[in-house]
């Protein structure tokens, strides 16, 4: 019995621990990036969403999926937080008590886009046409 209480989480999603450092490590960035904490104009004038952070299961590696406001120039707001990744590992090491500063990663944040494709799906006239059959009661 003792040997199951101590199963890995593998498969099964990110643990607690994974989850809370995560969250922590979010608002961290986002802290940071909203107080302009980075000394790079070029960074300072966009307005950065920090949209989740995923942990690896060793916390040694943070993927931060992030967006800015508008949506627009993506790639020029993650090439620039990849450039200072150095300082903002620091300011997340100052913040927290972590073994190890994690490696941050910067994705573009797809939430909206993932929105917006259930939004499309659920206004299809087809599954609308599901949606209304199954409340009708007539399964036996």
């Amino acid at each position: 019995m003792g040997r199951m209480a101590h199963r890995s989480h593998t498969g099964t999603g990110p643990s607690q621990r994974q989850l809370r450092v995560g969250e922590l490590i979010r608002r961290t960035l986002a802290d940071v990036l909203n107080r302009g904490e980075i000394h790079d104009p070029d960074l300072n004038r966009m307005s950065i969403t920090v949209g989740e952070v995923r942990c690896s299961p060793d916390l040694k590696v943070a993927t931060v999926h992030v967006m800015p406001l508008g949506g627009k120039d993506v790639e020029e707001a993650i090439a620039l937080l990849s450039k200072h990744r150095g300082e903002l590992r620091h300011h997340i090491t100052r913040q927290m008590t972590l073994k190890y500063a994690p490696d941050l990663r910067f994705r573009p944040d797809e939430t909206f886009d993932r929105l917006d494709e259930t939004r499309r799906l659920f206004s299809d006239e087809t599954v609308q046409r599901d949606i209304r059959g199954s409340g009708d009661g007539d399964e036996d």
